[in-house]
């Protein structure tokens, strides 16, 4: 008999592509200041947490959020590291403008705004999003719907069956955290997930439940008062 398992997701510290406005998926970039920052405070904020096991993707930016989580949280884990808790793999879009990236996605959906497209597809907004830079990528490396989902639910599985009871850190990527709230809860889906929130995602009897998305309550009590 298995008991519950409660896995703390959590978005990297904000970096530099991310600070420049640049698609970043597979591509990877370090933690600006600020992003340092929000990861120390994340960590005070859990330090009355108790983790039985850590895991993050394998791109840098999950590695130095989770080394800064534990020193300032005060403990010290084995980091496992997987490759299918990686972020999107957006392709030959990786490092251009975000903005460029969703005009012409937009564009090739046969809209004319990047609003009304997410006007008219709201919740489906991402699964076509994905799907069609996949289509567009003449270089093969991006992935579809299909792909990306499989290897994140398969993550999932896989830490819950390393895992039988108590609370595991897991350091991942923004639009990893608002796919699998997609799949496993889509009301739960509301804008960003923001560079540091906690997702809680428990898993019992077989059963994945969303608890909490996106809350920034750990990083607020971590902050320090003057």
């Amino acid at each position: 008999m298995t008991g519950k398992v409660t896995l703390y997701v959590t978005r990297h510290g904000k970096t530099m592509l991310n600070t420049t406005e640049r698609v970043q998926g597979w591509a990877d970039s370090p933690l600006t200041e600020a992003g340092i920052l929000v990861a120390e405070q994340l960590g005070r904020g859990l330090a009355d947490t108790k983790f039985e096991a850590l895991y993050t993707s394998d791109r840098g930016r999950t590695l130095e959020t989770a080394d800064i989580v534990m020193r300032h949280a005060g403990f010290e884990l084995p980091v496992n590291q997987l490759k299918g808790l990686r972020e999107f793999g957006f392709g030959k879009f990786e490092g251009e403008y975000n903005a460029y990236m969703w005009e012409t996605v937009s564009k090739m959906r046969g809209f004319d705004s990047v609003e009304s497209f997410f006007e008219a597809l709201k919740h489906e907004a991402p699964r076509v999003m994905i799907d069609a830079v996949a289509e567009m990528d003449e270089t093969g490396m991006a992935e579809n719907w299909d792909i990306f989902t499989k290897r994140l639910l398969d993550s999932m599985d896989l830490i819950c069956s390393e895992n039988t009871d108590g609370n595991v850190l897991v350091v991942c990527h923004g639009m990893v955290i608002n796919i699998l709230l997609s799949l496993l809860d889509p009301d739960r889906v509301d804008g960003p997930i923001e560079n540091a929130s906690v997702t809680k995602i428990s898993y019992e009897n077989g059963k994945y439940t969303v608890e909490s998305a996106n809350d920034m309550q750990y990083v607020e009590r971590g902050v320090v008062k003057n």
